[in-house]
């Protein structure tokens, strides 16, 4: 098991660039499963989940090669399996994404119900209520989900009493390949849905509404397949950003679409962080001053993502003030105040809100990363920290970020891998 060691205190300047989306890339490379001929994905991000994806996709007989480190050729044309099998679904929640595209392209789909963090309740309920809206026939059985339909999948009227990104995408997949229109209401809006919605119109799909809570798919016959870029991760810019207003410094970053990220530049200006932005990349800036203490409030995009609610912990831990932070999407989503706590942080948790009182600072320690974005808000925690800190659970880090300990030593950080 690898840990991070980073000793603190030292400002992050320079230019990093931001990888592709995790969350756009995982769904688009299942809706490979829907294309008759082959797709070429790029701007890719090297990561466990991405590899834990390709690897259910290649047991299904999907055939799979990478043209560079960050584009991959994928062609589903001679499946051998629709069954996605547990020991591989245990790894990553994403990977029930390809449940709608087996189903509407095959007929037929066996998926293990998913794993992933432990953050939450994550119920797979509105995407099985949607496919069989549409038709399916759905049992559970010894863990897995068994889907089935005659003929095609047909399309229909489909309401979600809240939003959830993952049922959104995969419906959306299903829809295109139905029988007649699909609507779905209540949408998901996040830029990954639009991606992904994009992605599919270049194949041959027709799909209305994208970024907004309505989306109408006309399904056809067939997907020719194509090429797609992924767009760049807004969880991974959101990272560095809150590293830099925390640690001080100026940093520059490359590859990076300011307009999927309104919520949270608003927020971090609000903390005194100086940030300008082009149409691709975005300049930030804390030099001589301690961050504000801000409120904040999860929401469905495009309000503050969950993902980043960790993130501003760490950073009001050592922000001049007192704050509140209230956690509306997971409710099992502040297991890293437990241990921002062993690094001197004042918080305390009450339901789904934390009071955070700033202190002038946090002391090194040995801390244990619970889920992904909690790696991330303990690495920043390190960053500010006086002294060592450690972070074990890096297996949860390398998920969601390509190299982060190398981005950051590149910015100045003080920070290795063992």
């Amino acid at each position: 098991m690898s840990k991070l060691v980073i000793n603190g205190g030292k400002q992050l300047n320079g230019e990093v660039s931001i990888s592709g989306s995790k969350n756009a890339a995982l769904p688009i490379l299942s809706a490979s499963l829907l294309a008759e001929g082959l797709v070429s994905v790029s701007n890719v991000p090297k990561l466990q989940d991405v590899e834990t994806l390709i690897d259910l996709l290649a047991a299904m007989g999907v055939n799979v090669s990478r043209t560079d480190d960050h584009s991959i050729e994928l062609n589903a044309a001679n499946l051998t399996s629709h069954t996605a099998p547990y020991h591989l679904v245990k790894k990553m929640r994403a990977s029930i994404l390809v449940l709608g595209p087996l189903l509407a392209r095959f007929g037929q789909a066996n998926v293990s119900f998913p794993g992933g963090c432990a953050i939450g309740n994550r119920s797979v309920d509105m995407h099985l209520e949607g496919l069989r809206a549409m038709g399916a026939s759905i049992n559970i059985e010894h863990g897995y989900i068994r889907a089935e339909c005659v003929g095609q999948l047909r399309g229909a009227e489909i309401y979600h009493d809240s939003v959830s990104v993952g049922a959104t995408e995969n419906l959306m997949m299903a829809a295109c390949l139905a029988r007649g229109q699909t609507v779905i209401h209540n949408a998901a809006r996040e830029p990954e849905i639009v991606d992904l919605g994009e992605c599919l119109i270049r194949w041959g799909a027709k799909v209305k509404g994208l970024g907004s809570s309505k989306l109408v798919i006309e399904g056809v016959k067939t997907l020719s397949g194509g090429f797609h870029r992924v767009i760049p991760d807004r969880i991974e810019a959101g990272t560095f950003m809150t590293a830099v207003t925390a640690t001080g410094g100026r940093i520059k970053l490359a590859n990076a679409d300011p307009s999927h990220l309104y919520a949270v530049m608003k927020k971090l200006r609000d903390t005194g962080a100086r940030i300008t932005s082009n149409r691709n990349s975005i300049l930030i800036e804390m030099s001589g001053k301690k961050s504000k203490a801000v409120d904040i409030k999860t929401a469905p995009y495009p309000g503050l993502p969950t993902d980043m609610q960790a993130l501003f912990t760490a950073l009001s831990t050592i922000s001049v003030g007192t704050c509140f932070l209230e956690e509306t999407i997971f409710e099992n989503r502040f297991m890293h105040v437990q241990e921002l706590k062993r690094m001197g942080a004042d918080i305390s948790v009450k339901d789904n809100i934390a009071r955070v009182v700033g202190i002038q600072n946090l002391y090194g320690a040995e801390v244990m990363a619970s889920d992904l974005r909690a790696s991330a808000a303990l690495i920043i925690a390190g960053l500010v920290a006086s002294g060592k800190t450690t972070v074990f659970g890096m297996e949860h880090t390398d998920r969601g970020y390509e190299n982060i300990d190398l981005k950051l030593a590149s910015l100045g950080a003080d920070i290795v891998r063992i």
